[in-house]
């Protein structure tokens, strides 16, 4: 990793408080049953803790995945005696114990939350196996300007599945240890300005952990570079001018910019057939991925957003019961944004976790669950004309049909692949000085990359419904009625910079 100040150096500097992180812990109670997979989960204490550092609280994780996280600890580099960043709490309240549950545990269980002085905020809470209060020393608290309380990262490295629900402890995975319910702790607030990769340390990184994506062995709609999509005979489409599309020039230089998405614009294929059926398909040999780097937590982690486009969604598949079919016109749309998120460590540069971007939803893997190609490359399995990414092949079945009901995401590895760091473009990283990296002018169109689909969808149910036997007419029926209009492909998505998640974190 090519070396500045700050990134991935062990520790940031936020100007009197010195940041860094532990991985080495000490068990201090363990529940062995509830929670995901009814494996239970284990309360730590930080250990091997540098000098001059203090802990911010306990670690928690459940017991279906390898013990793998960090907790943050900091340093008080002030020299300031009459205001320190750091002081220690004044008293502490029980929040939770483990004595009136009912459930194999190793000993008995109690969760603290440090009373933080005033002007101060705690960050984590404590975990003892006692019901005596925890020693003052034994967390610190910080100063309330290095805090913040807007940005919870809750569920920050592992799958929302995971998070753990004991008689009345609802505890989620923070960077900073855990989080309890909807009892609120600070978060520390980092700094832009010397904990930030620079632009050779942005190409490393992509280098270093760029995804590899498998397409399924059957999947004919394949990405290609947007340069591609628009050197093929891609069309603007102006509402109340429909007889009259612009081809649209190379890097999409006569998009309209700005503005939103107020369905006066829209792109669509060429017209001419076999055009049109070649540029659905896509290029493989031509595609790339496009990157955007963006701090989180105000610079204690760096989100690499790896974005890729597919000029076609294919129709969507569905499960009901014995029967498996296609829906027809369903699911289908011209332009398809996908992507996944790499969330970095800016302490080591190490990758964190990975988000699996899935139609309007998705999940955050820990990179200790990830599968991984050559090394540090992430897999992410691609599903069959729909593109939602998952760390795993197989099948998933979408919506509220049950076990065996569901409309149909399969993934599965094939010779069809792609590193998406092979031909990566770093479309924007707004951290960095002015003209560091150049946005792409098509980045700037806020508009639809596809028309609204002008199918009736409730007649493309009714006819799939007119081929099946009562019973399975009923189960299909709820189906359809539990399935996001999204993923049905009624109208044409829009691109990277107008997804919530463009300036704001993951959603899940």
């Amino acid at each position: 990793m090519p070396k500045c100040d700050g990134f991935a150096s062990g520790t940031i500097d936020l100007g009197g408080l010195q940041v860094s992180q532990v991985t080495t812990f000490n068990k201090i109670w363990r529940a062995n049953e509830g929670g995901p997979d009814n494996l239970g989960a284990t309360f730590y204490d930080p250990i091997a803790i540098p000098q001059g550092f203090s802990s911010l609280g306990s670690y928690a994780q459940p017991n279906n995945v390898p013990l793998s996280g960090h907790i943050l600890v900091v340093k008080d580099t002030s020299n300031d005696p009459s205001n320190p960043t750091l002081k220690p709490p004044i008293d502490y309240t029980l929040l939770w114990s483990s004595e009136s549950l009912d459930t194999k545990k190793d000993g008995e269980g109690y969760i603290w939350l440090p009373v933080a002085p005033e002007g101060y905020k705690a960050i984590g809470y404590i975990v003892s196996g006692s019901s005596v209060k925890p020693p003052h020393d034994k967390v610190s608290c910080v100063r309330e300007d290095f805090t913040d309380t807007t940005n919870s990262l809750t569920n920050d490295g592992l799958e929302n599945e995971n998070d753990l629900y004991l008689n009345g402890l609802n505890a989620y995975h923070s960077m900073s240890g855990f989080v309890v319910g909807n009892q609120r702790v600070a978060n520390l607030k980092g700094n832009l300005s010397n904990s930030m990769p620079n632009l050779n340390q942005i190409k490393a990184l992509i280098q270093t952990y760029s995804p590899v994506i498998y397409f399924h062995p059957d999947e004919q709609y394949l990405p290609s570079s947007v340069d591609w999509f628009f050197q093929n005979g891609a069309l603007l489409y102006h509402k109340g001018d429909e007889s009259k599309p612009t081809r649209v020039d190379n890097n999409g230089l006569n998009l309209p910019q700005g503005g939103s998405n107020d369905d006066t614009y829209w792109l669509d294929l060429p017209l001419d057939g076999s055009s049109k059926d070649r540029v659905k398909k896509g290029n493989l040999q031509d595609a790339c991925a496009y990157f955007h780097i963006k701090p989180v937590s105000e610079g204690l982690f760096t989100d690499i957003a790896i974005w890729v486009f597919y000029p076609f969604n294919g129709a969507s598949r569905a499960k009901v019961k014995f029967l498996n079919l296609s829906l027809g016109k369903l699911g289908e749309h011209v332009g398809d944004w996908e992507h996944v998120t790499l969330r970095i460590s800016n302490i080591n540069g190490e990758l964190n976790s990975v988000f699996f971007s899935q139609h309007s939803w998705g999940k955050w893997v820990s990179a200790s669950e990830l599968e991984y190609h050559n090394g540090n490359k992430p897999v992410v399995y691609a599903s069959l004309h729909g593109h939602a990414s998952y760390p795993k092949p197989g099948c998933v079945l979408l919506g509220s049909g049950g076990a065996d009901i569901g409309v149909r995401d399969d993934t599965a590895k094939s010779d069809k692949m792609m590193d998406t760091g092979a031909r990566a473009v770093v479309m924007a990283a707004e951290y960095l000085p002015a003209a560091t990296v150049v946005e792409p002018p098509w980045l700037n169109y806020e508009r639809k990359w596809g028309p609204k689909i002008d199918y009736d969808v409730d007649k493309e149910i009714s006819k799939l419904k007119s081929v099946m036997i009562w019973k399975l007419k009923k189960e299909f029926g709820r189906l359809m009625e539990g399935v996001p209009r999204e993923l049905l492909g009624e109208d044409g998505p829009t691109g990277p910079k107008v997804k919530t998640s463009w300036s704001g974190d993951e959603t899940v």
